[in-house]
This record gives structure tokens, sequence and C-alpha cells, in this order.
């Protein structure tokens, strides 16, 4: 739903540019950017592409929205640092669609992450159409959801949001807006990290997030979700009102808070693997 009324709205403010869609180029077409990888995402859900076609989608995706960001001068030297930040938008897609297994979870924290991105990069109306339909989405994707994004949609934002990280006007900015979302992807980077170090299979399907192991204990999908949107909310306000140094040691504590909810309220990591 998003998908198709905010590409929609990206095609008409390039097909007909007037001042109310006026925004540099990445911007306005970045619904039209990540839409290859929903489509991809619909077609694996009908007819199961092979992992490496999508990651293949992926990794192109990840390379166009590099080079169209104002952060990377062109040159030799550049080339390990165009390589780790095609690894990182890459995992940012994956971690946002690895964190879709909850209702309202995704589409809660993508919503305040890109206002807070939208408001810092005054982005155009393609941008909020997506927050509007985002919001719309998510009062039907909320606990008992009656529709969900799948990874159509959840990676689809995962790299929407990684553009708009990479269309800040320095490193500090856009480090502060990337850490708007560490509730989402910090769950899922330290639950990689812990699988890989168990010797599990990254991409296996599993129940091993914090916020999984959460909702294993016995906490209702409401509430996960609504945790993880005020920690979303609270790193935005600090973005938006502190900038890097207060959303910096915000993430910090944030993660802290994960660490001692694993340890103490949530079904323990070995437990849940070996379930």
């Amino acid at each position: 739903m998003f998908v198709l009324i905010t590409s929609g709205v990206s095609a008409y403010s390039l097909l007909f540019p007037s001042i109310p869609f006026s925004a540099p180029f990445p911007i306005q077409a970045a619904p039209l950017l990540a839409f290859p990888l929903a489509l991809v995402g619909l077609l694996d859900d009908r007819f199961h592409l092979p992992a490496s076609w999508r990651y293949v989608v992926q990794l192109v995706t990840a390379l166009v929205l590099i080079l169209l960001s104002p952060l990377l001068v062109p040159s030799m030297r550049g080339l390990p640092l165009l390589f780790l930040l095609v690894i990182g938008v890459t995992a940012v897609i994956n971690f946002t669609n690895f964190m879709d297994g909850l209702d309202g979870l995704v589409a809660g924290c993508m919503s305040v992450a890109l206002t807070s991105a939208a408001i810092q990069l005054s982005a155009p109306l393609t941008i909020w159409a997506l927050v509007g339909a985002l919001l719309g989405f998510l009062l039907l994707n909320w606990s008992p959801a009656k529709v969900f994004m799948g990874d159509v949609g959840s990676t689809f934002l995962g790299a929407v949001f990684s553009l708009l990280v990479l269309q800040s006007s320095s490193w500090l900015e856009a480090l502060a807006l990337f850490l708007v979302a560490t509730p989402l992807l910090g769950d899922a980077f330290i639950c990689v990290l812990r699988r890989l170090v168990a010797g599990q299979r990254v991409f296996q399907a599993h129940r091993l997030h914090l916020f999984q192991r959460l909702q294993q204990a016995g906490w209702p999908h409401a509430r996960v979700s609504s945790l993880y949107i005020l920690a979303t909310s609270v790193l935005a306000s600090a973005s938006l009102f502190g900038g890097l140094q207060w959303v910096g040691t915000l993430s910090a504590i944030i993660i802290l808070i994960g660490l001692w909810l694993d340890q103490h309220l949530a079904v323990p990591f070995a437990e849940a693997s070996r379930s």
C-alpha cells in the first residue's frame, strides 16, 4: 500500500516538477530507487527466488544509493569506503527485514525515523507522503494486525531510510540520523553477532531477536512495539534538538537498557535457541 502510494507520488514529482516538490533528485526519487527491492520481495513471495538473486538486487540498489550521495567523492582511494558502505546499506535493508516480526514494530519505528530525517533534510512531499502512508498502514498493522508488510515493505523502508541518511550534508549529520534507528538496527545487529558466535546460520529463520524473546516471555505485541517506538522517538528528539552528542549518548543508554531486558525479562537467548 505505502510502497505504491509513495512511488506514484515520486513519479509524479519527477514528471511534473513544481515548487512544492522541489528537492534534490535522490530524495524525490527515493521511493522509485527502492522500488526494485519491493518488486523482488513480491516475486519472491510468489516464486521463491534464490537468495543470491535477491542479494544481487540489494547490492545494485545499495551501490546506486551510495553513488548518489553527496558524502562520497569518487576516487580510487574511496574504494574501501565504497565497499564498506555497500555492505552497510545492504545490512540496513536486511536488518529492517529481520525486524519485521511483530505487529506495528517496523512500521512504527520507521515512521518516527523517517519523520526525523525528513525534518532535518527539509525533505519534499515525496517523503512526507511515505510517512503519511506508513502511519495509515500502522493503524491496520497494529496488534492485532490486519495487514502485514512482508519483504515488499520492509526492504523498501530500509532502502529509503539508507538513502536519506546518505543525503546528509556531513558524515556527523548522517551518523546522527542513522542512530535514531538504534532500537531496530541495534537489536538486529546484536542478534546477528550472537548467532555468529553460537555457530548458527545467520540467514536461517529464527525467533532470537530481543523483541521476539520479550514476546515469548509474555509481553503482548503492543507493549513490545510501543517500547521500541518510544525509544526511537526519544532518539529522534535528541537528534533534532541536541545533535550527535545527545543522540549518541542516548543510543548507548538504550542499548544498555536492551541488554538489561535481555538478561532479566526476556526468554534467555540459549533457551530460545534450543526451542
